[in-house]
């Protein structure tokens, strides 16, 4: 069927056989169900955690439970550049860094405020809302954009500074909580203003030094020993800094545990916020998403953190929960997507067209991609090079560069490449083996680099 065919279905009937069509089911026949433009405009509740890595569901049963089993899985998630403000700036956009101009932490002030789906929703007369963090490098003194409601968080996890509606203050207590509380009484406000709204939900959790909520200090968490890249043996065919890189397992294994407690208290403000949705008969139309800004290395390759270009760093827990929209069933999708989906999806769910470029597409239709480009930008003297990657499900390849960022994201650098890696991800999905290590020309041309490197260089100036 084609996207044309497609378009003569309502919304319900059509979402329910694009995403069974990705997971190869049968479609589901709704063909009396109301097109988008006869049922009113969805709330948006859009979550976004700090630094959360996949494989750790243990601690977000609760909000699996429902996005997941309600809703739909993303199984092949990602974000376009781990780490915190370029992704953040590409979840408001939908445009890749080297687009929206936010390459590194330092540069939160070059995203376009225009470009955002936060002016487009206040714009069609949405009540917006922020609670939690925003941007690196914001100032907490300045009031975030086009929100009309915000309780902006600097950092921390208790007794944190918080711009709250224009008034910089200490609140006491652990941030999620406060967050949560925040968040919820923004939702009770609905009972009596009849606008839709869009809450953007963000809590520092599971970001360092993962401090968790008291009741949750001491909780046991499931073993884990790692995984086969945990610490990678040999690593003579990686590049400088991994070779160089001294993360163990325990290393490895104690940030996790951390990281999954503080995540038992997001678990807590998802459910409380379904249970508010449901007190408020406002479940059934609100478009829910939940993803992470990045992901994290649990000592993969001896390094403990993000902003490397192996799959603990930048695939993510992604999930999307709409009933009136037809995505309520409980559904795995294992298309392609990423963080710069988000903004175009929420943009298709309430019906407006951006007057302002987009790299990614709504997850509401069958677009599907092949590959998807994933980039990293070095800040500074010293360190790691900048980095791009073609990555798709079965394989993966990087070119590091000489490439530097300033303050304001600006480029410097000859732009050489500096070292390249091939990965397998079917027979390697741990990236142990880097296929261009020792490779020759010959070797080159049959894994196919010449192509994926042409095609990596036309997606950077895309």
């Amino acid at each position: 069927m084609s996207e044309t065919d497609l378009s003569s279905l309502g919304r319900r009937g059509f979402l329910a056989g694009s995403v069974a069509a990705a997971t190869g089911a049968l479609p589901a026949v709704a063909a009396a169900a109301p097109a988008a433009s006869a049922v009113s405009r969805p709330n948006i509740l859009l979550v976004v955690t700090d630094d959360q890595p996949k494989q750790t569901e243990w601690a977000t049963s609760k909000t699996v439970e429902w996005l997941g089993g309600e809703g739909v899985t993303f199984t092949h998630a990602h974000v376009t550049t781990p780490l915190c403000a370029p992704s953040r700036s590409s979840i408001f956009s939908g445009r890749y860094a080297h687009n929206h101009g936010v390459r590194n932490n330092a540069a939160s002030h070059q995203l376009d405020q225009h470009t955002t789906v936060q002016r487009y929703l206040r714009q069609a007369g949405y009540r917006t809302g922020l609670f939690g963090k925003y941007l690196n490098s914001w100032n907490i003194a300045d009031n975030p954009p086009h929100f009309e409601e915000f309780a902006l968080l600097s950092p921390g996890y208790v007794d944190a500074t918080y711009n709250v509606n224009g008034t910089v203050q200490t609140i006491p207590g652990y941030t999620t909580t406060v967050i949560r509380e925040q968040t919820l009484a923004f939702l009770d406000r609905a009972a009596t203003d009849p606008r839709p709204w869009f809450a953007y939900v963000t809590p520092y959790a599971s970001h360092g030094p993962n401090t968790p909520e008291e009741q949750y200090a001491e909780t046991p968490v499931p073993a884990w020993n790692g995984r086969p890249s945990v610490p990678e043996p040999d690593r003579s065919d990686k590049p400088p800094y991994i070779r160089n890189a001294t993360a163990t397992l325990a290393d490895g294994q104690t940030v996790r545990t951390r990281q999954l407690r503080t995540l038992l208290s997001v678990d807590d403000a998802v459910q409380a916020f379904k249970d508010k949705l449901h007190e408020l008969r406002q479940l059934e139309n609100t478009l829910v998403i939940y993803i992470a800004d990045n992901g994290f290395c649990w000592a993969d390759h001896a390094w403990t953190g993000k902003s490397v270009p192996y799959s603990p760093s930048h695939e993510v827990p992604f999930y999307l929960s709409w009933p009136a929209g037809g995505l309520a069933s409980g559904t795995a999708d294992d298309r392609i997507v990423a963080n710069i989906d988000i903004a175009p999806t929420i943009l298709d769910a309430v019906g407006i067209a951006p007057d302002t470029p987009q790299d990614g597409h709504s997850l509401l239709h069958t677009h599907q991609r092949d590959h998807l480009l994933v980039e990293w930008f070095k800040q500074g003297p010293g360190g790691r090079h900048s980095w791009a990657s073609f990555v798709a499900k079965d394989r993966q390849y990087n070119e590091l560069y000489d490439l530097t960022t300033d303050k304001d994201g600006k480029i410097s650098g000859s732009g050489v490449v500096t070292f390249r890696e091939y990965y397998d991800l079917v027979d390697d999905p741990y990236q142990l083996t880097n296929r261009l290590h020792g490779a020759t020309p010959a070797d080159e041309r049959a894994l196919g680099i010449p192509a994926l490197a042409r095609r990596l260089n036309a997606d950077r100036g895309r």
